[in-house]
């Protein structure tokens, strides 16, 4: 018998342990006609299980033994893609086939670049449906803070747009082999249609990020340098949306951010 991969450092590869492979798998509440895309199956501990249950599972693995590895065990409902997710064209791979569930065990040095990779290729809801993600606990509390607390920046008001947050599971490092060092997280996110109008998700983008830069400055000087990059002013820009200046970037609700957006354009 193939011996087991071994988990590789480069990777960031850490291996959930079979009982919380089936709390995960419980919580996920598969359907016969579900599609699951997976963002790293490993050595298919949930791909397994996940798979009669379900039509179709396409799992995309970064390490090309894995892959193998997987290709060589899996039942012809899973198709194993062998690519770094984040290099994916994932309108291509899903075509025909929404929308699809994610799941995934992300690599927690990467974990940033897949969520929004995977918020532009929602489509609304349309293309993908939720995501259920395994992330560093950290990042978790991040994706679902509430405005005026520490947690609150960029990725929960981007996240807050277009998805809404479960908080599903929180995991030991024991709960993986080899355990990483930090605590992680299961979170859901349920993909819809903006909450607000923005005017222009590039516009929107840039003042999220332009701001949250300065989240320690009060908002009339954070959003010098964006207004500025807009042709604009900040005192023009608070005017125009009746907004504080005193206020610090992470008092901002979506709303108000969302009005500093149709604001530029």
């Amino acid at each position: 018998m193939t011996p087991l991969p071994r988990a590789r450092k480069r990777f960031g590869q850490h291996f959930l342990e079979p009982a919380w492979v089936a709390k995960l798998l419980a919580s996920l509440s598969p359907a016969p006609d579900d599609v699951f895309l997976e963002i790293g199956p490993g050595r298919g501990a949930l791909t397994a299980p996940l798979a009669p249950r379900v039509r179709r599972v396409i799992a995309v693995e970064i390490d090309r033994d894995l892959a193998d590895f997987l290709q060589e065990r899996l039942p012809p409902t899973v198709t194993v893609v062998q690519a770094d997710f984040l290099e994916v064209d994932l309108a291509r791979l899903l075509a025909g086939e929404n929308p699809v569930r994610v799941v995934g065990n992300l690599p927690y040095n990467v974990s940033s670049p897949i969520l929004f990779k995977l918020l532009h290729a929602a489509g609304h809801g349309d293309v993908l449906a939720d995501a259920t993600l395994m992330l560093q606990k950290e990042v978790a509390d991040r994706l679902a803070a509430a405005p005026g607390t520490a947690d609150y920046g960029s990725l929960a008001i981007q996240v807050a747009l277009l998805a809404d947050v479960e908080r599903v599971l929180t995991l030991p490092p024991g709960a993986f082999r080899p355990p990483p060092t930090v605590t992680s997280a299961v979170v859901r996110m349920r993909f819809r249609p903006p909450r607000v109008e923005v005017g222009s998700m590039d516009a929107f983008e840039r003042i999220v990020r332009g701001v949250f830069l300065q989240r320690r400055k009060t908002l009339a000087n954070a959003l010098k340098p964006v207004a500025d990059s807009f042709g604009r002013s900040a005192a023009e820009l608070l005017a125009i949306t009746d907004l504080d200046g005193r206020k610090r970037p992470g008092e901002l609700t979506l709303e108000e951010v969302a009005r500093l957006s149709r604001a530029v354009l």
